[in-house]
């Protein structure tokens, strides 16, 4: 039972941090990166998919994206759907590609994204947290019907915040990693 549970938190707190990287992925820092693209979807014969899957997405350079579509019809679509995006990046469009030039970031912008990175990495160790607290209770609930003795509860709890800290570590390399992405010019 403690293993399961162990192994359980584990994949818990791994696919938090899978969702941390993911947030962070999306966050346009002074670097070209196709994960940018990953929340615009366009339409494609009547369904709405991500533009990777519809185009070839590439950063040749460190300021430039370059977006291929596999059918020239498409790029008026992806066109329009970069321009009605949050991105705030306009596209140039030469009939066979879309090219997306990556501006500087500001002092300003750079202070901003970092804050919001900061607090993507904050919920994250909640999240984190309150996946150890799930694991705890369910500990001393065993221990309370007698499945588990005193001293393998308090060990099991110790390897549960063990683990805890280390997935805390993880997302603190995470954020440190992305701040100094932001901040890199």
């Amino acid at each position: 039972m403690v293993k399961q549970l162990k192994e359980e938190t584990r994949n818990k707190m791994e696919k938090s941090l899978e969702a941390l990287r993911h947030e962070f992925a999306q966050i346009r820092t002074g670097r070209a990166s196709p994960a940018l693209l990953d929340t615009i979807r366009v339409e494609y014969y009547g369904t709405m998919v991500p533009i990777s899957h519809i185009a070839n997405v590439s950063a040749p350079e460190a300021r430039l994206l370059v977006i291929q579509p596999w059918d020239r019809g498409m790029l008026p679509v992806i066109e329009k759907a970069i321009l009605g995006s949050d991105l705030g990046i306009t596209p140039s469009n030469d009939g066979t590609v879309i090219r997306l030039s990556i501006p500087s970031l500001t002092e300003e912008r750079r202070r901003e994204l970092v804050r919001v990175v900061r607090r993507l990495a904050e919920d994250a160790r909640v999240a984190v947290r309150n996946i150890r607290r799930e694991a705890v209770e369910r500990l001393r609930k065993a221990q309370r019907e007698g499945t588990l003795s005193e001293d393998e509860s308090r060990r099991a709890q110790k390897e549960v915040q063990d683990i805890t800290d280390e997935y805390i570590g993880k997302v603190e390399e995470a954020l440190a990693q992305k701040e100094a992405e932001i901040l890199e010019e």
